[in-house]
This record gives structure tokens, C-alpha cells and sequence, in this order.
């Protein structure tokens, strides 16, 4: 495996039990593409010169957990969004492994701010599923406390919660705290004139910062190849921090790295991107079809590299799960379908002129007549249901 990375890193171990499974070393594996593995899509665990980690079979299995239950609540929210439950859903199919893998190197006192598909690193971090969907569903502007659990609202303007990010990590670099904060967006959003910004105030103000690019091959119908000249890590170089490419279907490669650059930014070295090389299974939201501008082929091939299927290879291959484990987290994954179904219908059905509440703190005389006109839009309805019913 050939080793894309603009500064070097120390291993770093976990507490646990040593691998006993063979290992393939990194020059027998394939250099396209070049990136940090260490779990292979056909679940054979390699070794890589900077970056290694030992867990147990009770964190390995915990990790896999982690990923097919937050696969299983995404599929629901897809599902009720295609039954009107939903106004809209953007699916992380595909990407469980750079979400959860990221989400698990946290600390308590570390602090994300998340794009709007970050499913994955809402589940670590203790957020319930449930509150994530009353945003899509209109009834609320997030469904939980940030506070609770260091983990921001949702942000839908692209890439403006890399700058919310630089600047709540410079505060946490001036008050002298040891934590440290994680930035997750698309390859799409690192196009934005927020992200270069972020760069910009991350290298000069040294912020501990990891900036975290989830890069799925497209930004909803744009590839990649038309977004950038090199390979997006590689953006970092110009910033004057470390950048590096992971596999994003790995997530022992992406708790691994992910772990390696909290610690750089705790020990006030300053900030890193981090590009986790994944696809976006799925349409890019609800509203979007990807059959119209991707190729089965494309698709099919990423399938292969599954990050659920590779993790589950590994724990049959190395004894550390059975049927009974499987067959029981399955039923698991079903009850929490059950619950997220169950919780959505039982939310109430938007106020639909909420919308006109908080445009202005105090107030606007156009926004007051739109109302008013929306209003009697709405009251027409309802009116011609009474003349219909009385006509019978």
C-alpha cells in the first residue's frame, strides 16, 4: 500500500488484545488508490508504517454494531421520506465507516460540527436517532441541545460550519483547554470560498482543529474530476498543515487517522485534513436520482468494498463473532426501525406558518403581509372542504 501523507505520524496504540490473524504487508498490496488501509474489502487485516491499531473483539464488534445500526435507521428515514413522512433525507449508504470510525477517536470533551448527513457520528456522539428527523420533517430548526453531547445543530448552507469550527477552536485554544475539534463536509463543499477561508484562519491562528472531507465521488450530479486538479488532501499543502488520504470504507483506517489527528491538534500542532475516500451509495438527498448521471458499473464497484461487509469478514475470519451475535443484532436493528417509525408518525404535522416567525427579530411589515397572504392561501382549503361537504 503506497502512503499518501504530507507529514509523518507515530502509531498509537490502544489498550487490548493483540491480532492474531496473518497479515499482508503494504508493498503486496494494490497502490491505486493511494490511501491508508488497514482492513481490506475482502476483510484481511495489512500493517501500515505510520498508523496502527490493536482493539479488542468486543470493540471490534462494537464498531460493527455502530455501523449496521446506523445503516438500518437511515434506511428507515429514506423510507418514511418516500411514504410523505419526510420533506426530504440525505442518506449516508455507504458511508459508515469514515463517519463512525471518525466518531469513535472522540473524546467527551472534543466538539463536532457536522454537515446534514452525518448520521453516523450523531449515533457515537449519543444523539437520538429520532431527533434527527424533525428537522426533515419541518416541526423543528434541530431537535436537540448541542451542548449535551458537543455536537452542533445539522448545517445545511454548504461548508459554512468549517468557519463555525475554526472559530469555536480558537476560542478552545485561547481558554487553554485539552480538546479538540472536528469539522466534517463533502467534497463538493471544499470548492466553497468558506472552506478555503477556514484553511486560511485554521494555519495561521494554529488551531486544533481536524478538518474532516467525507469525499464520495460527487457533488450531487459533479465528479470529482471536475472539481480538482489533485487529489484533495493534497489542498492542505498550500495552507501549510498535513494532509492525508484514508480509505473511507476502512474504519479501523479511519479511526485510526482520525484518532492520530485529534491527538496532533491536542498536543497544539495545529490543524489537519483528513480525506476519507468513500461513495456515496445512494442519491445525493431524496429529491435526486443518480441514475441519470452515474454509471452502474461505478456503482457496482463500490459496492465490493462494502464497510459493513469487510468488518464482518474480519470478526468471522478471526472467531470473534458467531450467528447467534448477528442474529441478534439484526433483530436489534429492526427494533430500532420500529421505534424511529413509530416516533416520526407520532410527531406533529408542521405549523406551516412558522416559516414567518424568525425571519427578523423585530419584525417587518412585508413579512407580515406574505403571512397574511399565505394565510388566506391556506384558509381556501379549508373552505372549499366545507362547500363540498355541504353540497352533498
Amino acid at each position: 500500500m503506497t502512503v499518501e501523507s504530507t507529514a509523518p505520524r507515530k502509531p498509537r496504540r490502544s489498550s487490548g488484545t493483540k491480532r492474531t490473524s496473518a497479515r499482508r504487508t503494504p508493498q503486496q498490496q494494490s497502490s491505486e488508490p493511494q490511501l491508508v488501509q488497514l482492513l481490506t474489502p475482502e476483510g484481511e487485516r495489512v500493517e501500515h508504517p505510520e498508523y496502527e491499531i490493536d482493539l479488542t473483539p468486543e470493540e471490534l464488534r462494537g464498531l460493527y454494531r455502530d455501523m449496521v445500526l446506523t445503516r438500518r435507521f437511515d434506511a428507515e428515514a429514506t423510507s418514511l421520506q418516500r411514504q410523505g413522512e419526510l420533506g426530504l433525507w440525505a442518506s449516508l449508504l455507504g458511508q459508515e465507516a469514515a463517519q463512525i470510525g471518525s466518531g469513535r477517536a472522540l473524546h467527551d470533551d472534543d466538539y463536532v460540527f457536522p454537515t446534514y448527513r452525518e448520521h453516523g457520528v450523531a449515533w457515537v456522539r449519543g444523539v437520538d436517532p429520532t431527533n434527527l428527523l424533525g428537522m426533515f420533517r419541518g416541526v423543528n430548526h434541530g431537535g436537540w441541545d448541542p451542548g449535551a453531547n458537543n455536537f452542533h445543530l445539522y448545517t445545511i448552507v454548504i461548508g459554512s460550519q468549517t468557519l463555525h469550527a475554526v472559530g469555536y477552536a480558537m476560542g478552545v485554544a485561547k481558554d487553554g483547554a485539552d480538546s479538540a475539534v472536528i469539522a466534517y463536509f463533502g467534497d463538493g463543499a471544499s470548492s466553497q470560498g468558506d472552506v478555503a477561508e477556514s484553511f486560511t484562519f485554521a494555519a495561521v491562528y494554529n488551531a486544533p482543529v481536524v478538518f474532516f472531507c467525507q469525499n464520495n465521488q460527487w457533488a450531487i450530479s459533479e465528479p470529482t474530476e471536475k472539481q480538482m486538479r489533485v487529489p484533495l488532501y493534497q489542498r492542505a499543502q498550500g495552507y501549510g498543515f498535513p494532509g492525508v488520504r484514508v480509505d473511507g470504507n476502512d474504519v479501523l483506517a479511519c479511526l485510526a487517522v482520525t484518532r492520530s489527528a485529534l491527538a496532533r491538534a491536542r498536543r497544539g500542532e495545529g490543524p489537519m485534513l483528513v480525506e476519507a475516500f468513500t461513495y456515496r451509495m445512494g442519491a445525493h438527498t431524496t429529491s435526486d436520482d443518480p441514475t441519470k448521471y452515474r454509471a452502474d458499473e461505478e456503482t457496482e464497484s463500490w459496492r465490493a468494498k462494502d464497510p459493513i461487509l469487510r468488518l464482518r469478514r474480519l470478526l468471522e475470519r478471526e472467531g470473534h463473532a458467531d450467528e447467534a451475535y448477528f442474529t441478534g443484532l439484526e433483530e436489534e436493528s429492526e427494533a430500532l426501525g420500529r421505534r424511529v417509525r413509530e416516533a416520526v408518525r407520532a410527531m406533529p404535522d408542521p405549523d406551516r406558518l412558522a416559516i414567518f416567525d424568525h425571519v427578523y427579530a423585530d419584525g417587518s411589515a412585508l413579512v407580515d403581509e406574505e403571512r397574511a397572504q399565505f394565510a388566506a392561501y391556506q384558509a381556501s382549503f379549508a373552505d372549499s372542504a366545507d362547500s363540498a361537504e355541504g353540497g352533498k
